[in-house]
C-alpha cells in the first residue's frame, strides 16, 4: 500500500518493466519517453541511475546509455555530473500535452473507443472484487491520499489520482487483473491527463473516485461497477470529442492555439476559486 506521503512509485514501476536482454536502445528510449509523458516522472525529477535502469529494464548498460543520449538530444532530459548528479527530466506540461495530443490524433476513433472499453471492463472487475476483499485501513489510506489531491496543482493531481486508481485496482487482490490494469493504465493515463485543463472534468473524476471508494467501503459491488463504468465511459466520450475537434483542423497553429486557450481557461478558473 501507498503511504499518505508516497509519490508515484507504482506508476514508475508500471512504466519501467523489463524489456529483456534483446532490447534495443530505441526500445529503451521509447519506454522512457512513455514513462515521462505518462507522468511517472515530473519535470525536474531525477530518473533512476543507469545501473538501476539496466536492472529494471533487463538490458545492458551500453543500451541504457545510448537511449539516454537520444533523450538528451531530444531535450527530454539533462545530465548533471558530480554529487547529486544524474539524468533529470526536462519535459514540462506543455511538451507532455503536445506529445499526447499527437498520439491521440494518430489513434483511430475505433481504437480509442476499444481502449476505453478494455480499461472499463478491467477496472470494473477489480472494483467488484475489492468490495469483497478490501480492508478498512487500506480504504482509509486511499481516502486520505484522494483528499490531499483535491487542491494539488494539475501535474501533481494527475500523479496522485493515477496512484489512487492503481491502488484501488490492487485491492482486488488478483495478481492477473492488477497486472492487466497496470498495463492499460500506463496507456490511458497520458490521454486522461488531457482532461485536466477542464476543471469540470477534473471535478467529475475526483467525485467518481470518491463514489467508487464509498461503494467498495460498504461492499456494494453493483454500485462500484456502475460508478467505474460511468466514469470511464464519460472520459472516453470526452477524448473522442476532443480528438474530433483536433482532427477537424490538424494544423500546427490550431493545435498550439487550442492547447493554449484550454490552459488559459483552466488558470483563470483556478484563480477565481
Amino acid at each position: 500500500m501507498l503511504s499518505v506521503k508516497a509519490r508515484s512509485s507504482r506508476l514508475q514501476a508500471a512504466t519501467l518493466t523489463s524489456i529483456g536482454e534483446e532490447g534495443r536502445p530505441e526500445q529503451v528510449e521509447s519506454k522512457l519517453t512513455q514513462s515521462i509523458f505518462a507522468g511517472a516522472f515530473a519535470d525536474g525529477e531525477r530518473l533512476p541511475s543507469e545501473s538501476e535502469l539496466s536492472r529494471l529494464l533487463g538490458v545492458s548498460l551500453v543500451t541504457v546509455r545510448e537511449a539516454l543520449f537520444a533523450l538528451r538530444v531530444k531535450g527530454l532530459i539533462e545530465t548533471r555530473r558530480g554529487r547529486g548528479g544524474g539524468s533529470f527530466v526536462r519535459a514540462g506540461l506543455k511538451e507532455s500535452e503536445y506529445h499526447t495530443v499527437r498520439v491521440l490524433m494518430g489513434m483511430p476513433r475505433v481504437q480509442l473507443a476499444d481502449l476505453g472499453l478494455h480499461y472499463e471492463m478491467i477496472s470494473a472487475s477489480c472494483a467488484e472484487l475489492a468490495c469483497e476483499r478490501a480492508a478498512e485501513f487500506e480504504l482509509d489510506v486511499i481516502a486520505e491520499i484522494l483528499a490531499q489531491a483535491r487542491n494539488s496543482p494539475r501535474p501533481i493531481w494527475r500523479r496522485q489520482i493515477t496512484d489512487v486508481q492503481m491502488e484501488l485496482a490492487s485491492l482486488s487482490q488478483s495478481v492477473r487483473l492488477t497486472y492487466e490494469h497496470v498495463k492499460v493504465q500506463t496507456l490511458f493515463t497520458p490521454l486522461l491527463a488531457l482532461q485536466d485543463a477542464d476543471e469540470k472534468a477534473r471535478f467529475e473524476t475526483h467525485a467518481n473516485l470518491e463514489a467508487q471508494l464509498q461503494a467498495i467501503r460498504v461492499g456494494s459491488s453493483a454500485e462500484a461497477r456502475k460508478v467505474v463504468r460511468e466514469g470511464i465511459r464519460e472520459s472516453t466520450r470526452w477524448l473522442i470529442s476532443f480528438r474530433a475537434e483536433l482532427v477537424a483542423d490538424p494544423s500546427e497553429e490550431n493545435i498550439r492555439l487550442l492547447l493554449s486557450s484550454r490552459n488559459t481557461r483552466s488558470e483563470s478558473g483556478r484563480g477565481g476559486q
